[in-house]
């Protein structure tokens, strides 16, 4: 599979250059890939943070993100006040306002990573 080639190379890469960790910013490539992704980041020993939380439940190390709930609920507010009479254009709009920092110490630990601890007072959720 193309996909997964250029995954691979993408670490083998990655590790030939001394990269020291890996960022992701989602698409919806790298959101199906999530699963190899996160096996690849594993399988080289490099620390990675993704922006979904989904990527955690997989099995990635971290994620610092939109908490998506609250977005969900938002957006039901505003459907809730269309369905009421307001005019969409009148309702205002902005950025998350809520994030979540979720991290794998299970992960961390079989990378070799050791999480300081002002950073684990930080998470929203810690996976032991």
């Amino acid at each position: 599979m193309q996909v997964s080639e250029d995954l691979e190379r993408a670490f083998r890469t990655a590790i030939r250059e001394d990269a020291q960790a890996i960022i992701t910013l989602w698409t919806p490539l790298i959101s199906y890939e999530r699963k190899r992704m996160v096996a690849l980041a594993i399988k080289s020993r490099l620390p990675a943070i993704y922006d979904d939380r989904e990527f955690v439940d997989a099995g990635g190390l971290m994620s610092y993100g939109a908490n998506l709930q609250d977005l969900y609920r938002r957006a039901a507010s505003y459907v809730d006040k269309i369905l009421k009479g307001a005019k969409p254009a009148e309702l205002p709009a902005g950025p998350p306002t809520k994030f979540e920092l979720i991290i794998n110490l299970n992960i961390a630990k079989q990378i070799g990573l050791t999480i300081p601890p002002n950073v684990l007072a930080r998470a929203d959720k810690v996976i032991k």
